[in-house]
């Protein structure tokens, strides 16, 4: 499944990543950790290498219920969005999300493609419902999620501590009736 789009006067390849694109991921993961305290992981927290990461990237290869996809601005991943989903028969129909954006290509449909993109393998791999977390005051990330479809189920209270604060999550989700 790969598409080109046309973004805001950028041309933007969106497609599954493959276990050679391991290092281009974790160098992009290990520069989301730099510059946004939205992602998990602070800067230098991370310690996954690229064989680790090429192992996971097979890992979603080879699950019918979870997918990677890489969006590429000038052959380099500005954005990944990952769906992990159910193992088990009673959740085999749900997926957890997560997705990381480079701020400079924030704002500019990047993010909505790799979600469209996201929502499509979705329909198409029989799943029902797709969930994330989202920090509660990452207003711009939650403009999007909504934007495309998502709904907030709840606030977890005092998810996270970031830089010394308590940080609650919305609990956001997207079922998909096909």
């Amino acid at each position: 499944m790969d598409w080109i789009g046309s973004v805001t006067q950028m041309e933007v390849a969106f497609r599954e990543l493959l276990p050679g694109d391991a290092g281009e991921l974790l160098r992009l993961q290990h520069s989301l950790d730099t510059e946004t305290a939205f992602m998990l992981l602070e800067p230098g927290e991370r310690q996954t290498n690229v064989q680790q990461v090429q192992e996971m990237i097979e890992g979603f290869a080879r699950s019918e219920t979870s997918t990677l996809i890489g969006a590429e601005v000038d052959g380099q991943l500005a954005g990944y969005v990952s769906a992990r989903g159910g193992s088990v028969n009673r959740n085999r129909h749900s997926a957890y999300l997560v997705m990381g954006l480079l701020k400079r290509y924030q704002g500019m449909g990047v993010g909505s493609g790799l979600l469209r993109g996201l929502i499509a393998w979705a329909e198409k791999s029989g799943l029902v419902r797709l969930e994330l977390t989202v920090m509660q005051h990452n207003e711009r990330a939650i403009a999007l999620y909504t934007k495309c479809g998502f709904t907030p189920e709840g606030t977890k209270v005092k998810s996270l501590k970031v830089d010394g604060d308590w940080v609650d999550e919305l609990y956001m989700s997207k079922i998909i009736d096909g």
